[in-house]
């Protein structure tokens, strides 16, 4: 079944809008294309002020995990801490659906 790569990131008030923009116009795109997922969707909750969820859809958790083993998530971790290390703090985790209606 599914898998998704959640990333859920706590973005320092004071770079919101431009972690907003670099993830809309850079990060969200270029991982689509180089994790080769199915989708990939992201947004600020609505419950806790600057938190952002990103979910990227794979075809199953192998695959998933691949991607979380692989050299393209470490580069894009690089890339990521280049930019705002110090200003946000993520965590990652795989899920993989076993029921769907």
């Amino acid at each position: 079944m599914t898998a998704y790569l959640i990333v859920r990131a706590e973005v320092d008030p004071s770079v919101k809008s431009q972690f907003d923009v670099w993830y809309q116009n850079e990060h969200l795109p270029d991982a689509l294309r180089d994790f080769k997922a199915i989708s990939a969707k992201r947004g600020w909750s609505s419950v806790e002020d600057n938190v952002h969820i990103a979910f990227y859809e794979f075809p199953d958790l192998a695959v998933a995990e691949a991607l979380v083993s692989s050299d393209i998530l470490k580069s894009f971790i690089k890339e990521f801490d280049r930019h705002w290390e110090g200003k946000v703090v993520r965590t990652r985790e795989l899920v993989e659906f076993s029921q769907s209606i």
